[in-house]
């Protein structure tokens, strides 16, 4: 978007937060950037200049806006909604890849050279992997620096930098402030200690009912729980597991993280906004099924649900097997048993969570005669913690989605509804459908929709690319308890 001046122009003078993450405005007066809903008055349009990251905006030597802030925006939504090879570079990035293995680990799990990754990203973005990278550092450091007292050499290896210096400088150069001046002018408010407290931001509207419900009626005990208003649950991460507590707001999500290593922080923080599809766009994706005479009701009563993540897609799509044919109480409890049986215990004095879900490597030895499942639900899940484990199946930010897709197919047990809602909640693709799940044909039927897969596929092309959100919206018709805010 950043290449059509005027539409960008229009989106400054009318300081429209829908823009925020789209694009950035740099002032070439100011040699300073910022979001396009900044609330200072609009420079002239021929002192503006527009970039499509925080990172291109740094590397061509402008500065972030003490007002707006621009480096806490929602993320862009475009790197959710595609599956090309700079989409999946930028949900790695997110994930501190760049940190922990460089640029070469980068192009590797992407199955380019590091010599294209940087070309396509260049082109794109303004910027190359280490650019977008240290601009993520930057904002983390910030995070710690405002709203933690630890002291700035601590703060300085868990943002990921590699020296105090290149910290300090960095500092300095992104936000015109040294640490010191940023912890100063930080909001002040109470901590807990050892507990990070910070604020998301999302596109509004957000409908949190949708979400937050459905992550709290299918809850693994000892993974998940719902206490006082807020979702809590625990997590793997590269360096040690943390707990998050995850509270809605009108204006942003309360997130409380607990780490026992500080430089997962900026990978939690990605995990936690993926989970709550949080850098959706929700008034794209609600213009385009508004077109539809039969959803547009729906929509409009409920506006900006969100597709409901996962932390871990290795641990959803044992989780979506173990939910074949059952219940979601039993869906539960199923989960429940393997984790008692074989996750890592953890700490929790603020809680009642017990346990991280296993990871495909405890599972692989899994004895099938110790599951409480049909024969062939025994095989289906064997295989699959198998694949996982071995690496012959990888599921993540960066799969490409149909090739996961087609993955999945090959194994026995995994028909239409457990690939598609994999794809939709662990791989993040925003146009997987379900026409085969009971609650969508029992919705479709009410709605005068098409009530066979085919008729009904056929029909909902008219929402793609936004059919998991469809999805949302036609759940919500049903008196179930993920439509629901726990009370």
């Amino acid at each position: 978007m950043h290449t059509d001046t005027e539409r960008c122009v229009r989106a400054v003078r009318s300081k429209d937060s829908r823009f925020d993450g789209w694009f950035f405005t740099a002032v070439l007066t100011t040699r300073i950037y910022c979001r396009p809903s900044c609330p200072v008055v609009p420079p002239k349009v021929e002192n503006m200049t527009f970039y499509p990251s925080a990172a291109a905006c740094q590397q061509a030597g402008f500065r972030a806006c003490k007002r707006c802030r621009p480096d806490t925006t929602p993320g862009s939504p475009q790197w959710n909604a595609r599956a090309d090879a700079v989409a999946r570079a930028m949900r790695l990035i997110g994930d501190g890849v760049v940190d922990r293995e460089g640029v070469p680990g980068l192009a590797a799990r992407l199955g380019y050279s590091t010599r294209q990754i940087e070309r396509q990203l260049l082109a794109e973005l303004g910027a190359g992997p280490l650019a977008l990278a240290r601009a993520q550092r930057a904002q983390t450091a910030r995070l710690l620096i405002e709203t933690t007292p630890l002291p700035m050499a601590d703060v300085a290896f868990a943002a990921g930098f590699s020296s105090v210096r290149t910290f300090n400088d960095t500092v300095r150069e992104v936000f015109a402030f040294s640490p010191g001046e940023l912890r100063s002018r930080g909001h002040k408010q109470p901590q807990t200690p050892g507990v990070i407290s910070l604020r998301l931001p999302f596109r509004a509207p957000l409908n949190p009912t949708n979400l937050f419900g459905h992550l709290a009626a299918t809850a693994v005990p000892g993974v998940e729980e719902w206490r006082d208003g807020a979702y809590r649950r625990t997590l793997a991460l590269p360096y040690g597991h943390g707990i998050v507590t995850l509270t809605p707001r009108p204006d942003h999500i309360g997130c409380l993280l607990s780490l026992t290593d500080l430089r997962d922080l900026t990978i939690a923080i990605s995990r936690c906004r993926r989970l709550l599809d949080l850098d959706a766009d929700p008034v794209a994706v609600d213009d385009q099924l508004r077109t539809d005479p039969l959803l547009a009701p729906l929509v409009d009563k409920a506006p900006g649900r969100r597709v409901p993540r996962t932390t871990d897609a290795a641990e959803f799509a044992v989780r979506a097997v173990l939910g074949q044919q059952v219940s979601t109480a039993a869906a539960r409890t199923h989960a429940a048993r393997l984790v008692t049986a074989h996750g890592t215990p953890v700490d929790d004095p603020a809680g009642g969570l017990t346990r991280l879900f296993p990871d495909p490597a405890a599972l692989a030895g899994l004895d099938p005669e110790s599951l409480a499942l049909p024969r062939n639900r025994r095989t289906t899940l064997t295989t699959l913690v198998s694949s996982l484990a071995d690496g012959t199946l990888k599921l993540g930010i960066d799969s490409d989605w149909e090739q996961a897709r087609a993955q999945l197919r090959a194994l026995p047990g995994f028909g239409p509804w457990t690939v598609e809602v994999i794809a939709m909640r662990a791989l993040g693709d925003p146009d997987a459908f379900l026409p085969t799940d009971l609650g969508i044909r029992r919705a479709a039927q009410e709605l005068g929709l098409p009530s066979t897969p085919a008729a009904f596929t056929a029909r909902a092309a008219a929402w793609r690319p936004w059919r998991a959100y469809a999805v949302q919206y036609l759940w919500a018709t049903d008196d179930h308890p993920i439509n629901n805010l726990p009370v």
